[in-house]
């Protein structure tokens, strides 16, 4: 029996924190209430969203398992999780997120495939591990390298988990050899999160986490890695999280038409107050939230409008980053990676349709509906992020208007 092995049944599931909003049972998929997201600059574990596509893995002997590296490399290696340790440690501070995230939203303007997300399927993590590109050198390929002599350009994670969409197979995806032998893009292979040991639901004994990039391509319960001609002809890289524009649905969709999401873009959100949320007429109120980019841009600012868009303040960030976990000797810069968590307190006059927008380093911005960005799996939708705040009683309201 393998030591690493994926379940064909659900009877061994991990236990899962009860807060959690479940929006798929088998396979598991869930997230947090989303105010419990600005709570911290560092997500707990135990409400970080939970991603699967099949059973959780199980890991029966430690000391048996063994990380392959082959494909198209000089020097193939299969290592254990001892020699795995011992090489050199580095910290990453990265925020996952689905490239599903806020799907509901999209799905209520024209019906979409695909788990529905709130504004909650993401998380900020403290990530401990080795760098892809020491693992590449041991097997013989330097840093900076665009293709091998053999003709490798692709890194391939394979997984071990069981997947209906592989027919049974393995989840795997791929990044450009260029970008996973680059030292500034950060790619771990992850055995520790927020400083302890991985748990199941979050790839134990060893995932991949590639920083600024949709969650897809973070592999969990990595098995192997290959060097490859060609990126992943998987269903998840080939026939999914693929985007198209609002014309396309499922009678004239061409999966080979386009390329595999990668950087995921710009987004903001508010987490409280919640959608529908009372409050009395003049109250001042805390609107908080979370903003990101992807490819390694940072957030320039976050918007806020209290009157539906007609007039604009700006947020403050605040990170409560300093702790036990993460302090200012990390590898990397936390802007780089991490989320934004933002706050702005106002006195509104409800009802009002509070809304939040974001700009990155880049001066990217958002979309102002998500009619325009529509697309048929639902994914990447970073529109504008609006919630409807209402009078504390219907005398309130009526005097409002």
């Amino acid at each position: 029996m393998l030591p690493l092995r994926g379940p064909t049944n659900y009877d061994r599931e991990p236990p899962r924190h009860p807060s959690l909003t479940v929006n798929s049972k088998e396979p598991f998929n869930a997230e947090p209430p989303p105010c419990t997201l600005v709570a911290s600059f560092v997500t707990p574990e135990e409400i970080f969203y939970k991603r699967n596509h099949g059973p959780i893995p199980v890991l029966e002997d430690p000391s048996e398992y063994r990380l392959e590296v082959g494909g198209l490399v000089s020097k193939p290696l299969s290592l254990s999780l001892e020699k795995i340790r011992m090489l050199p440690k580095h910290t990453v501070v990265a925020t996952l997120q689905c490239a599903g995230n806020r799907r509901t939203q999209m799905s209520e303007t024209k019906h979409v495939k695909g788990v529905g997300w709130g504004v909650a399927a993401l998380g900020n993590g403290i990530w401990s591990g080795v760098c892809l590109y020491d693992i590449l050198e041991l097997a013989g390929i330097t840093q900076g390298t665009t293709a091998t002599l053999n003709g490798g350009k692709h890194v391939e994670f394979v997984s071990v988990d069981v997947c209906k969409e592989e027919n049974g197979g393995p989840y795997k995806a791929s990044v450009p050899l260029l970008q996973a032998t680059t030292p500034s893009a950060d790619i771990l292979l992850a055995y520790e999160m927020n400083g302890k040991e991985l748990n199941r639901d979050h790839g134990y004994p060893l995932r991949v986490v590639v920083p600024g990039v949709i969650g897809a391509r973070s592999v969990k319960w990595l098995r192997g890695i290959y060097v490859t001609a060609d990126e992943c002809q998987g269903f998840f890289m080939q026939r999914d999280y693929k985007m198209f524009p609002p014309s396309i649905d499922w009678h004239n969709v061409d999966w080979s038409s386009r390329r595999p999401l990668m950087d995921f873009p710009v987004q903001c959100a508010i987490c409280t107050p919640k959608e529908g949320a009372v409050h009395a007429l003049g109250s001042m109120v805390t609107i908080q939230g979370y903003a990101l980019s992807g490819g390694g841009r940072g957030i320039e600012r976050v918007d806020v409008s209290i009157d539906g868009g007609k007039t604009w303040l700006e947020a403050k960030r605040y990170q409560k980053q300093r702790g036990d976990l993460y302090s200012s000797d990390t590898d990397n810069d936390c802007e780089k990676w991490a989320w934004v968590l933002w706050e702005i307190t106002v006195q509104i006059y409800p009802p009002v349709d509070i809304i939040a927008k974001a700009v990155d380093s880049s001066a990217n911005t958002q979309p102002e509906k998500v009619k325009s960005i529509w697309n048929l799996r639902g994914v990447l939708n970073n529109s504008w992020h609006c919630v409807q705040v209402q009078a504390e009683n219907a005398k309130d309201a009526l005097r409002n208007l």
